[in-house]
């Protein structure tokens, strides 16, 4: 590539859809583009543990109080409302943003982790013939 010529740029996206980077490598490109972002503004001395665990659990708390007061009808369908879509989305983001940046800060590989979390439920709770209600855990 001479000088003059310009590197290939990523084709236009359409809000929605799909890069078609690895997910572990998008997830890569965010976790470097929100430090940089924090670390233009001096936010590090900011960005401990303690502080990035309550942010993610008030972000998360904003993205409940979306759904708070909705029947399981009403909730099931918010996505198809721009307005309350996009609300959705920002308070998604939010979630991601300071979840990302908590692994980051701690040195925790979030899809190794969560693929290690799945492997010690398959072996927690196998499938067995049909489930019940009440067989479901978070933990």
């Amino acid at each position: 590539m001479n000088e003059t010529q310009q590197p290939p740029q990523p084709p236009e996206r359409r809000p929605g859809e799909r890069s078609e980077r690895r997910p572990e490598e998008r997830l890569d490109r965010l976790q470097r583009r929100l430090a940089q972002f924090a670390a233009a503004r001096g936010w590090e001395p900011y960005h401990t543990p303690k502080n990035l665990a309550v942010a993610l659990s008030v972000e998360a708390s904003e993205l409940v109080e979306i759904f708070q007061w909705l029947t399981p009808e009403q909730s099931a369908k918010i996505m198809e409302k721009p307005e309350s879509a996009h609300r959705v989305a920002d308070e998604v983001a939010d979630v991601l943003a300071y979840l990302l940046q908590f692994c980051e800060v701690l040195g925790v590989d979030v899809l190794d982790a969560l693929a290690a979390k799945i492997e010690r439920n398959e072996l927690r709770f196998p499938v067995r013939g049909t489930s019940t209600p009440n067989s479901h855990s978070s933990e």
